[in-house]
């Protein structure tokens, strides 16, 4: 079924919130978060490598931004082995290999983090890649994700079509057509 979204279906969620007047937590949460990632992170990047290139030149600051991301790719890739050796020992002894996993996430968002120029955010990721502080991060992101699955809230993001209100609806058939149906398959 296929529906359209309104302020109703949109509010379904976080009712409360929508009972008080505001519209839906997470399409807020989801506006800041894309607010910070792609205004304030860059200009904040650029003031720290125009800062750093006053103090050491120009130069050396994008040797030092080159430098960085590639001992941390190096680093994502170790920890990234690792991680997958110990998720694969997890599941040979029939275990869900949770931790791995939160890790091994950890440390694909350290990898993008990396690859990004800019000195905060190399510091960010290389933070994610030194096991003591990613087992400090896991625990937030375990237990955020532990009260989510608990209060059977959605942990995945709905995207679809929001035009005016309207709702669609369809239904599908899946069919399975036989040999017989479409044709033999012999060529002769």
């Amino acid at each position: 079924m296929w529906r359209g979204y309104d302020r109703e279906s949109l509010c379904a969620p976080t009712r409360a919130a929508c009972l008080r007047g505001g519209g839906p937590r997470s399409i807020v949460s989801v506006f800041l978060i894309l607010l910070l990632v792609f205004i304030v992170t860059p200009i904040a990047e650029i003031y720290l490598i125009v800062q750093v290139a006053d103090v050491v030149g120009g130069l050396n600051t994008v040797a030092l931004l080159i430098l960085v991301s590639v001992i941390g790719a190096a680093m994502v890739k170790r920890e990234g082995m690792g991680i997958l050796a110990r998720a694969q020992s997890e599941l040979a002894l029939g275990r869900v290999p949770g931790r791995e996993l939160v890790d091994g996430l950890l440390v694909l968002f350290a990898g993008v983090l990396m690859l990004t120029p800019g000195f905060a955010t190399d510091a960010l990721g290389l933070s994610l890649l030194f096991p003591p502080t990613r087992a400090l991060i896991r625990g937030v992101v375990s237990r955020g994700l532990s009260s989510r699955a608990a209060s059977q809230q959605p942990v995945s993001w709905h995207f679809g079509y929001r035009g005016g209100g309207n709702i669609v609806e369809a239904q599908s058939t899946e069919v399975d057509p036989g040999i017989g149906e479409l044709g033999s398959t012999d060529d002769g």
